[in-house]
C-alpha cells in the first residue's frame, strides 16, 4: 500500500557508490541496481522485461520486497522470467523505503544469499515495494537506482519533485500509451523532468508494447559495462 505521510529524505547528492567487489563469503559481487517507485507504476513488469531482455547475456538474480507477501516474486516466477531459485523474496514487514534505504540488513542478507547459492551472478535486480516519491535506496545496498512512475498519475508528477524524481540515476515514465485516456501531456512531462533531473537521463516506455523495455535495457547494459571497465 502506498503511504502518504512524509518520509525523511535521502540526501540529494548521494554517497559515492561502492564498484562491485566480493561478497563476504568471497564470491565475486554482482553490479546490484535498485527499481523503486509507486504501487502500480510497473516495477515488476519492468523487472520481468529486464530478465527476459537480458537473461541470454548476462547472469540475473532478482530480490523482490513486499510488506507482509511474497506477490511480487511470485508472480516473476509464474511469468517464467528467470529460474525460480534465481528470484528470492524479503518480507519487510514495514513502510518499503525502511528496507531498502535505513535499514538494509535484510536486502543484504537476501543478495548475498543469493550470490552464493546461485553465483557468480552479473547482475541483481532489488525490486522495492511500492512507496511514494520520497522513496529511495542506499547506495551500501545498490549501486545504481532507478525510479519509475507512470503516466497515469498525471503529468504533474514529475514537476513534484521528491527524492525518487530527482536523485535516481534513471527515471521511466511508463504507460505512455494510457497518456491520450488520462489527459496527460508526455512533453510537459519531459520538460518538467529535465527541470527536475539536470543531466539525469529519463526515458518513456510502454511495457506493454513489443520492446517496450528495449531503451532500458540498454541502459542496464551501460551500467554493466561502467563497473567492469569493460
Amino acid at each position: 500500500m502506498p503511504h502518504d505521510h512524509a518520509h525523511p529524505a535521502a540526501p540529494s547528492a548521494p554517497p559515492q557508490r561502492a564498484a562491485p567487489g566480493t561478497t563476504p563469503s568471497g564470491v565475486a559481487r554482482a553490479t546490484r541496481i535498485g527499481v523503486g517507485g509507486p504501487v502500480g507504476s510497473g516495477k515488476t513488469a519492468l523487472v520481468a522485461a529486464l530478465c527476459r531482455a537480458l537473461r541470454a547475456e548476462v547472469r540475473v538474480g532478482v530480490v523482490t520486497n513486499d510488506i507482509y507477501t511474497t506477490e511480487d516474486a511470485e508472480a516473476l516466477r509464474r511469468m517464467g522470467v528467470l529460474d525460480n531459485a534465481r528470484i528470492v523474496a524479503v518480507e519487510t514487514g514495514c513502510c518499503p523505503h525502511t528496507a531498502i534505504r535505513d535499514d538494509i540488513s535484510a536486502n543484504l542478507d537476501a543478495v548475498e544469499g543469493l550470490e552464493v547459492a546461485q553465483g557468480p551472478l552479473d547482475l541483481v535486480l532489488i525490486e522495492s515495494g511500492g512507496d511514494n516519491l520520497t522513496a529511495t535506496f542506499s547506495y551500501g545496498l545498490v549501486d545504481r537506482q532507478v525510479f519509475v512512475i507512470d503516466v497515469a498519475g498525471g503529468d504533474k508528477v514529475p514537476r513534484k519533485g521528491g527524492p525518487g524524481v530527482t536523485s535516481s540515476d534513471l527515471l521511466v515514465v511508463n504507460k505512455t500509451d494510457l497518456a491520450d485516456r488520462v489527459g496527460a501531456d508526455l512533453e510537459v512531462m519531459r520538460r518538467d523532468a529535465a527541470a527536475k533531473r539536470g543531466d539525469r537521463p529519463t526515458l518513456f516506455t510502454s511495457l506493454v508494447a513489443p520492446h517496450g523495455a528495449d531503451a532500458v535495457a540498454g541502459w542496464v547494459r551501460d551500467q554493466l559495462t561502467s563497473s567492469t571497465g569493460g
